[in-house]
């Protein structure tokens, strides 16, 4: 088994976190995204949209998509459990870690591949309008989620779970995106505190 690992992009960091929560080690295979090895043969014969991370087990079976392959591991290693415990508590992990993905982590993810200068080559094209529409969307989900973690110590409940692995990357995305957590939003500052201060956020 090894995984085809991105260095610091969010969804290979994603799997790296997860793997760490779990006290797994896989062997990793470095890809250096800034010379656009994740555009070379080896890993778009195992991934026809040339992104990382992939997966590759035993039998040579490739897995991709950085939720699929937490799943996989999750199914092989139930505890710690990171998609929640009993239907209603993995049904809302499911419902945050969406939640994480489909409205703050792409928001802020395309505002970062169409604004940042670095991203020219990877964005074609780039529109920097459409960079600049997806900043207020982030910020306005985070006030949504701010709301939330007033109720609860983690995104979906008082369990740590995939969609805290998820949002503390976006946020930590936001750096380089040049967008910043509004100094109001001190339910969502005291969350990122804690979980970053976790062992598992320097994986």
């Amino acid at each position: 088994m090894k995984l085809f690992d991105g260095g610091k992009a969010p969804n290979p960091r994603r799997v790296r976190v997860f793997l760490a929560e779990k006290g797994i080690e896989v062997p990793l295979v470095p890809v250096d995204m800034g010379a656009m090895g994740h555009r070379d043969a080896q890993i778009a014969e195992r991934n026809p949209l040339r992104r990382l991370p992939v997966l590759e087990l035993d039998d040579g079976t490739v897995l991709t998509e950085s939720v699929a392959i937490c799943r996989y591991f999750e199914e092989l290693h139930p505890q710690p459990a990171l998609f929640g415990t009993g239907a209603l508590g993995r049904a809302r992990v499911e419902e945050w870690q969406r939640r994480m993905e489909l409205y703050f982590l792409s928001s802020v993810a395309s505002a970062f591949r169409h604004l940042h200068p670095a991203m020219k080559e990877w964005e074609v094209p780039q529109v920097p309008e459409w960079g600049e529409a997806n900043k207020p969307k982030a910020l306005d989900f985070l006030k949504i989620l701010d709301a939330e973690l007033q109720n609860h110590e983690f995104i979906a409940g008082d369990d740590y779970s995939i969609a805290d692995i998820t949002g503390m990357i976006a946020v930590d995305f936001m750096k380089p995106a040049r967008i910043a957590v509004p100094d109001e939003l001190t339910n969502v500052r005291r969350w990122h505190d804690s979980v970053s201060a976790r062992p598992s956020a320097k994986a």
